[in-house]
């Protein structure tokens, strides 16, 4: 079997470490791993199948004899690096938001878009952790009918802001419990027993940066260029796993049960959806696996041609890691 130089870059982050988990559960035919990360990092090891590998620092030498890089670091390394990443001849598969909408870089969901990998000059993007989710699970509506606009709310998990999230929410709920405050660091009010409508700075008339993603990279991976998303994104007191309310609107009626149909073949996707047995998607259920789960599909009451769907998935795997490495494997394919 053929093997790959593999680097990660960003190696130290949450999403670093969850790819380099995952390239191991998938059996990635990784010949040599490459763990990059900023001078903090560099020179300590991690472990890799059982070994100890050391953590190089990042710079454009480091991708000399590289063939895959993932990325897991900020736009502004992404973009540093990735003049250094195609010259060395790698294909740089990159989880910032830094090259998505560039028109010359595939946006790439694996079950939904996988043949948009055949037109990369050597970067491809992964897109963002709700927008990934939600395509994954509304995709397969559009083998019925094209969808025309999205209402969206996103209920999105700390652990989504990094590593840090987690800990700020504990250390939060920690001390309210024993009547102390506790200084926000991570977000920008108190997220224990709190709900915070705003993720991203104001992009749109209003609209924050995350919001708007949801709109222009759906259009890209489903190639529904008209395609308009009115969303709203929210950080919740939930540990791992995005949550997604939709509602999709067509030109022409689609059923409940069609619906649910598609979605119960589609890949990626599984229908958990009994609201009468107390069953449908929720985070803890969806948390530390791969596949999104699509639940409490109903008419849109407000839309004879729309329809409401309830989805959840892990943003650190699903939304980041493994969507990368899924598009890993449909290069070496």
């Amino acid at each position: 079997m053929k093997t790959y130089t593999v680097a990660v870059l960003g190696a130290t982050g949450a999403v670093g470490q969850e790819m380099i988990n995952i390239l191991q559960e998938r059996n990635f035919p990784v010949g040599k791993l490459v763990p990059l990360a900023s001078a903090r990092s560099a020179g300590k090891t991690l472990k890799f199948r059982g070994e100890d590998v050391t953590i190089g620092l990042a710079c454009d030498e480091a991708f000399e004899g590289v063939d895959i890089v993932l990325g897991a670091a900020e736009n502004d390394i992404a973009k540093q690096f990735a003049p250094a990443i195609v010259k060395a001849g790698a294909v740089f598969v990159d989880n910032s938001s830094a090259f998505r909408m560039d028109p010359e870089v595939p946006l790439i969901v694996p079950e939904v878009n996988p043949q948009d990998v055949k037109g990369h000059k050597g970067i491809i993007s992964n897109p963002n952790c709700s927008t990934i989710i939600t395509i994954t699970a509304v995709n397969a509506l559009n083998s019925i009918a094209p969808i025309r606009t999205m209402t969206a709310s996103t209920y999105q998990a700390v652990s989504g802001a990094g590593a840090g999230g987690p800990i700020e929410l504990m250390n939060e709920v920690e001390a309210l419990g024993k009547g102390e405050t506790y200084e926000p660091k991570i977000f920008s009010h108190q997220i224990a027993y709190n709900l915070i409508p705003q993720i991203g700075g104001e992009a749109f008339e209003g609209y924050t940066s995350e919001e708007m993603k949801m709109q222009n990279e759906g259009r890209k991976i489903m190639h529904l260029p008209e395609l308009k998303v009115s969303c709203t994104c929210v950080r919740v007191p939930v540990v791992r796993s995005h949550s997604i309310s939709v509602s999709c609107h067509f030109d022409v009626p689609v059923t409940v049960e069609q619906a649910r149909e598609v979605i119960a073949k589609a890949p990626g996707c599984r229908l958990v959806d009994d609201l009468a047995k107390k069953e449908y998607p929720m985070p803890l259920e969806t948390s530390g696996q791969d596949i999104v789960y699509v639940g409490r599909i109903r008419p849109d009451l407000t839309d004879d041609n729309g329809l409401c769907l309830w989805c959840c998935g892990d943003q650190v795997r699903k939304g980041a890691a493994t969507n990368a490495i899924q598009i890993a494997e449909l290069l070496i394919k």
